[in-house]
């Protein structure tokens, strides 16, 4: 099996000088920015929310306590192409800054989500062979009610694919790392699909952290 590595080039937009993990504003004229995907869904795309990010990613890589899974494909078993680790409601936060973050989102999308984000899981893509297909997150309530998941990025840039659910439409590419923020709202979960394809080109490695509300997986 694959080790997790961590070596990852600085990104230029961080303060060298900086020794902190902070987050940026997420009202206007500053926050997100809005794509509306049509039946119902949207995404809000900020990039470099979390200052600090590559700080944030060295220290989750060494100290998260990442497991390796393997599950049922095609009547054989197979190792699930990523590293994972999750936190359930009322477990700390692996860092501090995760834990501001998750307050920050729920208290900016309030209003339009009704309930604030609760559970929060990473997945650590190593490398160009680490991937995830396409899905959307209906397990639990998301497969009947309108929702939200948010991602923050952060170590080198992955991109992140969105298309209508069952194919047959546009593909949509947002690269995502060095603290970007990218939430998924309204019906996204149930009427598009994400995924993080497998690259042959030589990428650095990737931790996608995710907020969610409680029975949304």
């Amino acid at each position: 099996m694959r080790t997790a590595t961590v070596h990852l080039q600085p990104s230029l937009f961080d303060d060298p000088a900086q020794t902190g993990v902070t987050l940026g504003p997420l009202g206007p004229p500053a926050g997100p920015r809005r794509e509306v995907l049509g039946a119902g869904a949207w995404v809000d795309v900020l990039p470099g929310w979390l200052r600090g990010a590559d700080q944030l990613f060295e220290q989750l890589a060494a100290e998260v306590p990442w497991r390796a899974e393997r599950r049922e494909m095609y009547e054989r078993t197979v190792e699930v192409p990523r590293l994972l680790a999750s936190c359930r409601e009322g477990d700390p936060p692996p860092h501090p800054a995760l834990g501001a973050a998750r307050a920050a989102l729920s208290a900016h999308y309030a209003r339009e989500l009704g309930e604030p984000f609760r559970t929060l899981g990473l997945c650590y893509y190593r490398d160009g062979r680490d991937s995830v297909a396409w899905h959307g997150d209906r397990i639990g309530r998301g497969a009947r009610e309108d929702t939200m998941v948010a991602i923050v990025s952060v170590g080198e840039p992955r991109a992140l694919l969105l298309r209508p659910r069952g194919g047959g439409g546009p593909v949509l590419r947002h690269p995502l790392g060095h603290g970007d923020l990218l939430v998924m709202g309204g019906s996204c979960q149930r009427t598009w699909e994400h995924a993080v394809p497998k690259t042959a080109r030589p990428v650095g490695p990737r931790i996608s952290i995710q907020f969610r509300p409680l029975g949304v997986s």
